[in-house]
């Protein structure tokens, strides 16, 4: 067959450019006359299995070594006849080998289908799986609980990985202050398992990572195989620092995924468990401090109240209060003594003249007004009551109305008896001399007056009136 617009010239080869679609088809032709190609049965084992809203069933059949796209249309087989298909396993399709010109894909169109057993590497999943558990390394007892606010964070994935791409812009926006480590390796093909497992060892060494997280994209149960390996899962059992694993998508499960200390279902959701959401925290900030703020305008309130009801005990307490009202208590008690002093002053001037005029009443002036006279010793001015007093001779004062002038007594006489017509009748015994003296109105005007004035003050003092 000659290839379209391809000419030949005396054995010579005269090329010319063509279009994709002469390619394609040429392929399709090619692969469409070969008997071998057209009717043959193919053992695999069927991964990144979907069927579509029209039923058409897309698939993959996959050994160690390659893998072959495959087609089952609707039309196309007995649904009868056909297994429950799924991932995992193994089974002998039947069909033809033929081009997809749109898109240039050799694709295998499957027409019958018959189940050949669980998958090789399946089987190899489900042994190890049982072997692990056994040796208790999916125990939760075992596990760790993750740091609530890590500082450093480990990631083992590809460097130019999707999933590196998730995990930072997640980190970042949840935890903007945490610091990110990158220990790069391979998540799929020859030495991935390996690679995976050195770089956990390496974050370990490291020594700055709270958390690690071993991550990769959605694939097929070929593409995740490094993540079930047992290398891989013997360096996360041994890793001193709690591990997340955050392989493949929400339904893929790895042995790592039983292993670690907590399995996330994509990347993103795996550092998502890592940090904390710096956001919650400042929500929870926010409350607090709205807390604390009116605990503490209240705490300010109640104190501003205590200060004011101390200030008013001081200001009540106070040594200015306390002379004020000294000073106020001094000006009653000296306006209250004022007015006791003027009346006290009052009164003892009334009780002075009161007594006065009863000393005027008593004055000997008023007797000697009356013819009477005083008579005084000149020797030492003893008023002469008496006759024995006195001794012939004798100097004597003698007080009348307008003056005093002196005499010199003579010869005693005896006293005339007492008038008895003065005496009314049915009087008393005589009395006594003594008692005469004292009655007589001649001795009571003869008393000294300032003999009289000092009595009169003593009973003033005395409080008697």
């Amino acid at each position: 067959m000659i290839l379209p617009g391809v000419a030949v010239i005396k054995g010579w080869l005269l090329m010319r450019i063509i279009s994709v679609r002469d390619l394609t088809r040429y392929l399709k032709d090619l692969l469409e006359e070969d008997y071998v190609l057209q009717d043959v049965w193919v053992r695999g084992e069927i991964t990144n299995y979907t069927q579509s809203a029209a039923g058409h069933r897309y698939f993959t059949l996959k050994d160690e070594a390659a893998s072959l796209d495959c087609v089952l249309f609707r039309n196309g087989w007995n649904t009868a006849a056909l297994p429950a298909m799924r991932n995992g396993m193994a089974v002998l399709a039947h069909g033809r080998m033929s081009v997809f010109e749109q898109r240039g894909k050799v694709q295998f169109y499957v027409d019958a289908v018959e189940e050949a057993g669980i998958g090789e590497l399946h089987l190899r999943f489900e042994e190890l799986k049982r072997r692990l558990e056994d040796e208790g390394l999916f125990d939760e007892a075992r596990k760790r609980s993750l740091p609530p606010c890590p500082a450093v964070v480990g990631v083992v994935t590809s460097a130019s990985a999707a999933a590196l791409r998730d995990i930072v812009r997640t980190l970042r926006l949840r935890c903007p202050l945490v610091r990110v480590v990158l220990a790069p390796t391979l998540v799929q093909g020859v030495g991935a398992a390996e690679q995976v497992a050195n770089a956990l060892d390496l974050l370990n060494e490291y020594g700055e990572a709270e958390v690690i997280i071993v991550a990769r994209g959605g694939g097929s149960l070929e593409e995740l195989w490094a993540f079930n390996e047992e290398v891989v899962a013997r360096a996360i059992a041994r890793s001193r620092v709690p591990v997340i694993t955050g392989v493949g998508h929400e339904t893929d499960f790895t042995i790592a995924d039983f292993v670690a200390d907590q399995r996330a279902s994509t990347p993103t959701a795996a550092a998502m468990a890592a940090v904390p959401d710096a956001s919650v925290w400042r929500d929870a900030l926010d409350e607090t401090q709205f807390q604390l703020t009116r605990l503490l305008d209240a705490r300010i309130d109640a104190l501003r109240d205590r200060v004011t009801m101390l200030r008013h005990q001081l200001e009540r307490a106070s040594p200015e209060r306390r002379i004020m009202d000294t000073r106020q208590r001094v000006d009653e008690a000296t306006h209250a003594l004022q007015r006791a002093m003027t009346n006290l002053i009052a009164l003892r001037g009334e009780r002075l003249r009161a007594s006065a005029l009863r000393l005027h009443a008593l004055s000997p002036l008023l007797t000697i007004a009356r013819g009477f006279a005083v008579v005084r010793r000149q020797s030492d001015g003893e008023v002469i009551t008496r006759v024995g007093q006195v001794a012939p001779g004798q100097a004597l004062a003698i007080r009348v109305t307008d003056g005093t002038f002196t005499a010199v007594t003579g010869a005693r006489s005896k006293p005339a008896p007492p008038d008895a017509s003065e005496t009314p009748r049915g009087a008393a015994p005589e009395q006594t001399a003594t008692q005469r003296r004292t009655r007589t109105p001649l001795a009571r005007t003869l008393a000294p007056a300032d003999t009289l004035l000092a009595d009169r003050a003593r009973r003033d003092e005395a409080g008697d009136d």
